[in-house]
């Protein structure tokens, strides 16, 4: 039998060495605690960090912004202001420039600013609309000519009927009021008789009706007008012949007579319009184009009367339209620039072809012109080629071979170039 006190130092020995090990697996748990310890405090302390952050811009805008109520109205008066949701004023700005070159005839070969023509609208709902146009060429001395082409307010009365006053294109016809600009114009240059002191009226200072209404299966559209009319110029060292009409809006009626007149047409299928337009009225002369002075003391009313006849047919990439103006002056039996009538007469066709695929377009046109004057009498053919960059920009190169009274402008034959922009 073994001692007792052996059996209690072999114990207390085996103790030992077992506690040895675990004293020393404590001391690096807590260890690890601590260290775990530390970091959830660091993270802590970050957290709070950021949400004291957060809770100052929270204040921030608080204190910055205003009630859901309030920004609802100061989002309606915004709105009531701007218009933009259901505006009751449009204004819109449009318009077209051209620059070109002209080489032929007697003039020296001379690159051109054929003009800049701004042309504003204002509409307020679709009750009235004003549209204006400012003209503005280069002289050839440099300087530069600035013109009201047209300004006029208008009242949409119905679905129907436009009433309208002021400065406005002359209805007669289809070239001067929907196809001048030039970047609408398959051309370079107007054709003879459609321009300043030629067959057809420019513009007018009145009062107009236009619209358009259906005649069974067909659409028409129609203008009705009544203004102070043209005066005359005349020529000569007595002033006693006739040299032109001066068509261009009159602010004042010198003669207190007025001229009406108008434009109706039909388009009896798709792609094709045919018109007729007329105007009377009396005319009386003012100028002497020799002496550029005006003549003195009151003159004669003269009957002045217009007809004319336009048509148009489109057939997918062709154009073909046409159109004869004729304006009559009538004889005078009292007043120093007594002299006989005169009639301005001119038509032309074109034909407008633009090559499927490509953006090259031919046009040809034939017009014959005929004034009271041989000098000025013309008859011309002008070939042209068009390249489209955009349906609204256009490059031409034409030529035109002019048949008139030898040694005079009429009869220069002339190449042309032009760049046309329409905004």
């Amino acid at each position: 039998m073994k001692h007792p006190g052996r059996l209690t130092r072999h114990a207390l020995a085996v103790a030992m060495a077992l506690a040895v090990p675990i004293t020393a697996s404590a001391d690096m748990a807590y260890d690890e605690l601590k260290k775990t310890v530390q970091q959830l405090q660091q993270q802590l302390q970050q957290v709070q960090q950021i949400l004291k952050k957060q809770e100052a811009k929270v204040k921030a805008f608080e204190e910055n912004t205003v009630t859901r109520a309030e920004a609802k109205a100061l989002e309606g008066e915004i709105n009531a202001a701007s218009e933009w949701k259901d505006p009751n004023l449009i204004f819109h700005m449009t318009g077209f420039a051209d620059v070109g070159y002209v080489e032929g005839g007697n003039k020296n070969d001379s690159f051109r600013v054929g003009g800049f023509a701004p042309i504003f609208h204002a509409q307020y709902k679709d009750l009235i609309l004003l549209e204006a146009e400012l003209e503005f060429q280069a002289n050839a001395d440099g300087s530069t000519k600035v013109d009201l082409g047209y300004m006029n307010i208008n009242w949409f009365a119905n679905d129907y009927m436009a009433i309208g006053a002021g400065k406005f294109l002359s209805p007669i016809g289809q070239f001067r009021q929907n196809l001048h600009p030039s970047w609408i114009n398959k051309l370079p240059s107007a054709p003879p008789g459609f321009g300043h002191d030629g067959a057809a009226p420019i513009s007018e200072i009145g009062v107009q009706i236009r619209g358009g209404f259906p005649i069974g299966s067909m659409r028409s559209n129609y203008a009705v007008f009544v203004g102070n009319g043209p005066t005359l110029k005349m020529e000569g060292t007595a002033g006693d012949e006739l040299d032109g009409i001066d068509a261009e809006g009159k602010g004042s009626d010198v003669d207190d007579e007025k001229v009406w007149g108008g434009r109706f047409a039909i388009l009896p299928m798709a792609g094709l319009e045919i018109g007729v337009s007329a105007a009377t009225g009396k005319t009386t002369p003012t100028w002497n184009e020799t002496t550029a002075t005006a003549i003195a003391g009151p003159q004669q009313a003269r009957d002045y009367d217009v007809l004319g006849f336009d048509g148009v047919w489109q057939h997918r990439t062709l154009t073909l339209r046409g159109e004869y103006i004729e304006s009559k002056v009538g004889k005078a039996t009292t007043g120093s620039a007594a002299s006989k009538g005169a009639t301005w007469e001119t038509w032309y066709t074109q034909a407008s072809y633009l090559v499927p695929g490509s953006k090259f377009e031919g046009v040809l046109r034939y017009t014959d012109y005929d004034s009271p004057h041989k000098s000025k009498d013309q008859q011309q053919w002008t070939l042209g080629l068009n390249y489209l960059f955009a349906s609204n920009v256009i490059g031409k190169i034409a030529y035109e071979s002019n048949d008139g009274m030898n040694r005079k402008p009429s009869d220069d034959d002339r190449w042309l170039l032009q760049m046309a922009y329409g905004f």
